[in-house]
């Protein structure tokens, strides 16, 4: 079954994208910045208090719950509603959230701080789940089609970015202006993504693609009922949901990377600290330079989109099996940080590449009035299984002398599993050519 294009008939200059994409990526970088020292220095101050070890963890259990339970309204209120309102709105709440845990956080000592941060948090993953999401399926009305795989490389390039500065940004702030500097700077920065997000516009349809908002009271009901169309239409795309099939065995096993790599590196092979944060600069910095380079190269739509999804997949999968030898054998600290890092940097370059080109593809191919909740769905799946994956292998880890060993395992099952979908995959792209 052939796959009918959305109507990306708005008329949107260069000029115009140009102007928007430096929008987007100057507030990506604000925000991601920001963010990220915020929940280092929410980190280390929780550690102060508390003396608990899910000090640095709490954030990674709330928000994939937050995503759960509201994904359903947050999928239709997206598909419903101008994007521009609904992050305006979003925008507010979070910063008048901000104002108030910044009041209020001192109030409480020792654990009692949870009240107030757990608070936060939640409404901190609820606005950013709809900015995330909101500006995924408002890519038509910001960029010209010609420009959707600039949008979402320069994107990712500005996050990547924040990712190499912010740690070391966050601990010379947070030695100078402690944790309630953080917050003020979040609110600052919070403000100046709100006034970047006004400046922009965004070309709805002519026809006015929200013409069929709900109208008086919504019911439990009329929202699944809404959901439900949305889930029907993925249903129809068999390439939608072998990428779900990918997606989630591949986001469950990266779990192990994630969680392994300081395990393994500090309290198996002692190391120290050290070659932990040179690994997580490279992964950055392999990032960035995969996002620079889709930046560069010219768009080539849904052409030989097979080989731009599944070559990812496999590098990913023997670098995980690489990683794993690499930690099995007898290497210096410095051996392990250079080694790692290179590994780390491929790894992360693949994933820039297959997560951007899969972004492309849903933003091509899905109906701008479905995006929403696709996208919703999609995110919400992926993160929803870490949680299971953080627990699972922290678990293993934690019964095992051979951290290594665990990687290789994953590595071998993750490239066994991709080749069984190889020839499923290549079939369902070439049902919905157009």
């Amino acid at each position: 079954m052939a796959i009918k294009q959305p109507d990306l008939t708005i008329n949107i200059s260069n000029h115009q994208s140009s102007l928007q994409i430096f929008k987007a990526a100057a507030s990506n970088f604000i925000s991601s910045l920001s963010g990220k020292m915020f929940t280092f220095g929410l980190g280390l101050m929780l550690l102060d208090e508390t003396h608990s070890a899910i000090s640095f963890g709490i954030n990674m259990i709330i928000s994939p719950i937050v995503g759960l339970l509201c994904l359903v309204p947050i999928g239709n209120l997206i598909d419903t509603y101008p994007h521009k309102t609904i992050l305006t709105g979003s925008l507010t709440a979070r910063t008048l959230a901000l104002i108030l845990f910044a009041a209020s956080i001192n109030l409480f000592t020792a654990t009692a701080k949870l009240i107030p941060i757990v608070l936060f948090l939640i409404i901190d993953a609820i606005s950013t789940n709809i900015n995330d999401i909101c500006y995924s399926a408002a890519t038509h009305e910001l960029v010209s089609a010609h420009n959707i795989q600039r949008l979402s490389s320069l994107t990712q390039s500005a996050i990547s970015l924040s990712s190499i500065l912010s740690p070391a940004l966050g601990v010379g702030l947070y030695s100078l202006v402690g944790f309630s500097g953080f917050v003020i700077l979040e609110i600052v920065a919070t403000l100046a993504s709100f006034g970047i997000m006004l400046t922009m516009k965004f070309h709805y349809h002519a026809t006015n693609q929200f013409a069929n908002s709900q109208h008086g009271p919504v019911t439990s009901h009329s929202q699944f009922a809404k959901f439900h169309s949305g889930l029907n239409y993925m249903r129809s795309r068999t390439m939608i949901k072998i990428t779900i099939l990918l997606s989630v065995i591949l986001n469950f096993l990266y779990t192990a990377v994630t969680i392994g790599i300081p395990y393994i590196l500090k309290d198996q092979l002692h190391t120290g600290n050290g070659p932990i944060g040179v690994l997580e600069t490279g992964s950055a910095i392999g990032m960035l330079l995969g996002s620079l380079l889709l930046t560069l190269l010219p768009p080539t739509g849904q052409k030989r989109l097979f080989l731009k999804l599944i070559i990812p997949v496999l590098i990913l999968d023997s670098q995980i099996l690489l990683l794993g030898v690499l930690f099995m054998t007898s290497q210096s600290p410095t051996g392990y940080a250079l080694l790692g890092s290179f590994i780390m940097g491929i790894l992360a370059f693949a994933l820039v590449i297959l997560n951007i080109t899969f972004q492309v593809y849903l933003q091509q191919t899905v109906p701008t009035k479905l995006l929403g909740r696709v996208v919703a769905t999609l995110t919400t799946v992926n993160s929803s299984i870490m949680p299971i994956g953080t627990l699972m292998f922290t678990l293993i880890f934690q019964s095992t002398t051979h951290g290594g060993l665990v990687l290789i395992i994953n590595g071998i099952l993750l490239l066994g599993y991709t080749l069984l979908l190889l020839r499923p995959l290549n079939q369902a792209i070439h049902s919905e050519q157009p």
